[in-house]
């Protein structure tokens, strides 16, 4: 059978399939999966590990008017091959191309964005309370992985949902996994819940034994059934008001639409427990599901090749200086919201592991965790992606900056991210933090600099957040030590004439470039947040136009601080704010998002012929002080 190449576009077709031809539409719809991604690079493992259920869950449910919700998103691939996307799977997070999350502009069956973790309950119960108020029978389904259900906000809406008389169901994919190995007192309680690898194992092959006895295997289905209700006691979603179904083998297709069918006839609040497997058929994937979690291209019949690495990235620079002053300082400790693969902190946590703390997908708790570490006299270094911190804005004002706490926040991923797309870019942390009092935001330009602007801001005595980007810089050396650059303070690195380019970050180097051709002067301003009033001020009196540029939103952002600052010096001069506008960034290639963005050497030039066609015209505008 090749049911999708040939007619499979919809989910209402493949509803018209014989129940019994869809453990044979897994087996295809997994290898053109395996197929796609290892052409295009994308989240690997967790799609792989929801080929099953994205298959039951569309059988029995009539959707698009029956609402899926995915959370976390980028476990959607399948989801998106069966509804009528599977001809562009080879433009996956590219740009112009197919998102790697759900994306309601995209398709109608992508009832919700969920690229940030733990979200689905909420808008799952928002849309099954809809229901109920314009008295339609649509059903509403939020399918949540072990990893998001280590977050608050899945509880917050469980505790709602649970007194609400709802049809709502909640599908909890688990896998044992998030992004890095599961963490918490929530694991073992799922661990407890019959969920591991042993059962799920066990139940496969007594499957395979029994099903040539079909009276033996219908036996053995009713006595587990029936054990199950004896050995296990109320659950904590049970005592939260819902009915629990489970836990179910996750690679049953069958079983699992024999199960969703008959919950999706049950009133009120349904909680349905599935094990699954993170890179199921795959046997590399399965074996290391974190190596395969987002791989860029490979030949699926050699597996992951490691690269050769010409550059240090940001990553590494950040988890190399956590160990050096870990090792100088007993008092630091590093935190990682699920994400130590991500941060740099792999080698952190096997040298420290008494003052390593992976907290799961739980930003607020993260935050707040540091910030009464430092109360007690630890120094704290957060390590988190810029896009995640937003997570924990109100933490960030009351429990860290308000108090005064020295709390490092090791911002990765500021800027554009490529194809992860709006949902991961590091856009707004320049223009959130440096609102914030008691608050001071580094920006360094390359490698070397962001471990001595890490050290600068350990040695401080207030919150401080040092961003740098995904990938490498431009291969400046890495000095050993653990100097510390000055607080605060810029550096002139080119002198020119009549126009001063004020850089924040990487684009430091792209600000150097163009400055050739503008003979402008160039200063690396390192701090968003104190800026360098002095060398501003200088700066000022001796040229007559400045650029500001930055890998940030422009609208709060670094060029809208030296706005406010010529303001309050009472100097009045022409500036150009370059940054990103008031849009969300698309997905794609880094580098050519950034010359589609103009924030390129190229991009400046054209930026400065657009905003002043006179400027080589005319005499220079007169000097205002």
């Amino acid at each position: 059978m090749d049911a999708l190449q040939e007619w499979i576009q919809s989910p209402s077709q493949l509803r018209n399939l014989p129940l019994a031809q869809l453990p044979a539409l897994a087996e295809e719809l997994r290898e053109r999966l395996i197929r796609s991604v290892s052409q295009t690079g994308g989240h690997f493992s967790s799609n792989l590990g929801t080929v099953e259920l994205t298959i039951a869950l569309h059988y029995a449910f009539n959707t698009p008017e029956d609402r899926l919700i995915w959370d976390v998103g980028h476990q959607t691939y399948a989801h998106k091959m069966l509804t009528g996307r599977m001809e562009r799977m080879g433009t996956l997070r590219q740009r112009g191309g197919l998102s790697g999350f759900p994306h309601r502009e995209e398709s109608v069956y992508d009832a919700f964005g969920t690229a940030h973790s733990s979200t689905s309950i909420s808008a799952a119960l928002g849309m099954a309370m809809a229901a109920k108020l314009t008295g339609s029978h649509r059903k509403a389904v939020a399918i949540i992985g072990d990893g998001a259900l280590t977050a608050g906000m899945a509880y917050e809406a469980m505790n709602n949902a649970g007194t609400s008389e709802c049809d709502l169901l909640v599908v909890l994919n688990d896998n044992d996994m998030s992004i890095s190995p599961p963490v918490g007192a929530l694991n073992q309680y799922l661990s407890e819940l019959m969920s591991g690898r042993f059962y799920a194992q066990a139940k496969k092959l007594s499957q395979q034994l029994l099903r040539n006895a079909p009276p033996l295997f219908a036996l053995a289905r009713h006595l587990e059934q029936q054990t199950q209700q004896l050995i296990q006691p109320a659950t904590i979603f049970e005592k939260l008001g819902f009915t629990y179904t489970g836990p179910i083998d996750g690679h049953d297709v069958l079983g699992l639409v024999q199960a969703l069918e008959k919950i999706s006839k049950e009133k009120g609040p349904q909680f349905l427990h599935v094990v699954t497997r993170k890179g199921q058929g795959y046997a590399k994937a399965e074996a290391d599901p974190i190596s395969y979690h987002g791989p860029g291209k490979f030949d699926p019949t050699v597996g992951l090749i490691p690269a050769a690495q010409t550059k240090v990235t940001f990553t590494q620079v950040f988890g190399q200086w956590l160990c050096d002053m870990a090792n100088k300082d007993p008092r630091l400790v590093g935190i990682t919201p699920a994400m130590r693969e991500g941060s740099g902190m792999v080698e952190f946590s096997q040298r420290f592991p008494g003052r390593y703390h992976d907290v799961g997908i739980a930003e607020q708790h993260a935050v707040t965790f540091a910030a009464g570490l430092a109360c007690e006299g630890l120094k704290p270094v957060v390590a988190i992606y810029s896009t995640f911190l937003q997570r924990a804005y109100d933490q960030l004002i009351h429990d860290v900056a308000l108090q005064k706490l020295p709390v490092v926040f090791a911002l990765d991923r500021a800027g554009i991210v490529g194809p992860d797309g709006p949902t991961h870019a590091g856009m707004f942390d320049i223009a959130y933090t440096r609102c914030i009092p008691n608050m001071s935001v580094a920006c360094p330009a390359d490698e070397n600099e962001c471990r001595q602007l890490l050290s600068t801001a350990y040695a401080h005595d207030r919150a401080v957040t040092v961003r740098y980007p995904r990938g490498s810089g431009v291969g400046v050396q890495v000095q050993a030590d653990l100097s510390a650059l000055p607080f605060g303070k810029a550096d002139i690195r080119r002198e020119g004439e009549g126009m001063a380019i004020l850089a924040f970050g990487p684009l430091l180097y792209e600000a150097l470039k163009a400055a050739e051709s503008l003979n402008a002067t160039v200063i690396n301003m390192r701090w968003a947040k104190p800026l360098d009033l002095e060398t501003l001020r200088h700066a000022a009196l001796t040229h007559e136009r400045f650029i500001t540029i930055e890998d940030g939103a422009r609208m709060g952002g670094a060029g809208a601080a030296v706005l406010e600052a010529l303001q309050d010096m009472g100097i009045f001069k022409p500036v150009l704010v370059m940054g990103f506008e008031d849009e969300f960034t698309e997905h794609g290639d880094p580098q050519g998002l950034m010359q589609h963005y103009g924030l390129t050497a190229t991009g400046i030039l054209q930026r400065v012929s657009q905003a002043w066609p006179d400027l080589y015209a005319t005499p220079m505008l007169r000097r205002v002080v």
